[in-house]
């Protein structure tokens, strides 16, 4: 129903930019203070009783976030009050589409200046179309902010579970333990339940092209343990020079190189694939593969990590090391199914929330290109 054109006006014709101030004189108190990274801590008096956006001066410029009063902001942070007629989330999307490194006048940390913050031009709709547009803004950040916040939780509880539902060092149950299950846990070294411990094998051919998945490090979700494509490999070295390491439906990784203890599993829809040696392959016998995959997470195989690593270039763990790991068992292979499944759930439900919200910041970024001139 919007019909009417846009104009072209400079910032200083919409907002009202201002400087923040220090904030220590001030007492503790219930007035959030505000710096470029966001809320820092509250004080006892507000510099403005009007919401606004802030857009760092120094440092991060490129971050704009809304301000709701009352609330207090920091030197570096400037808030920019919307003029009468023009609508705040507007104002926020304006900001959020705005190259603001385009306006850096430093030559070393970013900065900007009001003059030049408010020479920049920029087209503005009605009023009317400005709150329609800012509300469907609104709308889709308070979605991505409870996605977010649903995530870190999950994320949050299943960190404690995981330092929870396995037996802490030199303890024989678990603190929490699933209902039905009973008898104390016994320790195994991983080399006695393991089919095979090997590592992958860095193929010839480095384009990365080929049909076959080739799994690095930066292919497993530190969260769940899923794996996305991230390089491929051809299937004659797949089967030729890199058959030492072809991968099987349950493969458990464990990398062994840099950033260590990044821990997967091989799904069936991941195949064919193979890795690198910078990843563990660990194929069990029999236990619950799902159920390891959560104890190699679990704070003990950390501490593991942190005291039997090589500091060198990149930190590193042998495969001698790894089969050495001692690994708690319960009674019944039941239990570790029982537990590996509530993991399984969990892992679920945030990779759900993780494809939520990158299917929501996809949106939001098509909306940023296509709704504004």
């Amino acid at each position: 129903k919007f019909l009417e054109s846009w104009k072209r006006l400079k910032y200083e014709d919409v907002i009202e930019v201002n400087s923040g101030k220090d904030y220590k004189h001030l007492e503790k108190g219930d007035i959030p203070v505000y710096g470029t990274g966001g809320y820092m801590l509250s004080v006892s008096e507000a510099i403005t009783n009007k919401d606004g956006v802030g857009i760092g001066r120094k440092g991060t410029i490129n971050k704009p976030y809304i301000l709701k009063a009352p609330y207090w902001t920091v030197d570096t942070l400037f808030f920019c009050i919307p003029k009468n007629k023009y609508n705040l989330y507007f104002i926020n999307a304006i900001f959020e589409r705005t190259q603001w490194e385009r306006f850096d006048e430093s030559t070393g940390v970013p900065s900007l200046s009001k003059l030049t913050i408010n020479n920049i031009q920029n087209y503005f709709p009605s009023f009317d179309e400005q709150s329609a547009i800012g509300s469907l803004f609104r709308t889709l950040d308070d979605l991505l902010a409870s996605y977010k916040d649903n995530l870190a939780n999950y994320q949050s509880l299943k960190a404690t579970m995981l330092s929870k539902m396995f037996p802490k060092a030199g303890q024989t149950v678990p603190e929490i333990r699933l209902d039905g299950f009973e008898g104390e846990w016994k320790l195994y070294e991983l080399k006695s339940r393991a089919e095979t411990i090997t590592k992958g094998t860095t193929p010839k051919d480095k384009s990365w092209q080929g049909e076959v998945n080739y799994i690095k490090t930066e292919s497993i979700n530190r969260d769940t343990g899923s794996l996305v494509r991230t390089a491929s490999t051809s299937l004659d070295e797949h089967l030729g020079y890199l058959k030492r390491s072809i991968l099987k439906e349950d493969d458990v990784l464990f990398s062994i190189v840099g950033t260590l203890g990044v821990v997967g599993i091989v799904d069936k829809k991941d195949l064919p694939a193979n890795t690198n040696q910078q990843i563990a392959i660990i194929r069990l016998k029999r236990d619950d593969a799902i159920f390891m995959l959560n104890f190699l997470k679990s704070p003990r195989i950390k501490s593991f990590i942190k005291s039997d690593s090589t500091i060198g270039a990149q930190p590193s763990l042998s495969l001698w090391q790894i089969e050495k790991i001692k690994v708690s068992l319960p009674p019944s292979l039941e239990e570790q199914q029982a537990i590996g499944t509530y993991f399984s759930n969990l892992d679920n439900l945030i990779n759900s929330h993780q494809e939520k919200i990158s299917q929501l910041e996809t949106l939001k970024k098509k909306l940023l290109q296509d709704m504004f001139i």
